[in-house]
């Protein structure tokens, strides 16, 4: 079925791109205007053309694809993994509340060129 829906979801995905660009730009209006044409500034909104409902169709479809694929893909699981504890463990938690305390130890840092190692100090 997700093959399915992935099919169908590119075909409309392609179809949609193709209607979008063969329409006429609402804005074509606008530079004529200042050229002498007889509509109005904006261009007056007449009732929805064939090629406008079908971008509604297709959009609609489009959205609903998408949708359907994103339920389906995740097959009811959230998208957070939450995690269980094993059985008879407890979930690790700090027993103090202040700061957390470093080992002790300090990692040897790589000497750059030119500057000395320090020396390692040993303990007093």
């Amino acid at each position: 079925m997700t093959i399915l829906l992935i099919i169908v979801h590119v075909i409309v995905c392609f179809f949609l791109i193709a209607v979008v660009l063969l329409q006429s730009g609402k804005g074509a209006e606008l530079g004529a205007a200042f050229g002498g044409s007889s509509q109005t500034l904006f261009g007056g909104r007449g009732a929805a053309t064939f090629m406008s409902k079908l971008t509604t169709a297709a959009a609609v479809i489009f959205m609903l694809t998408s949708f359907t694929l994103a339920v389906v893909t995740t097959k009811g699981s959230s998208v957070i993994k939450k995690e269980t504890p094993v059985s008879g463990q407890q979930p690790s938690v700090p027993s103090s509340t202040g700061p957390v305390q470093g080992t002790g130890s300090i990692p040897a840092q790589p000497s750059q060129p030119g500057i000395p190692a320090p020396a390692q100090s040993q303990g007093k």
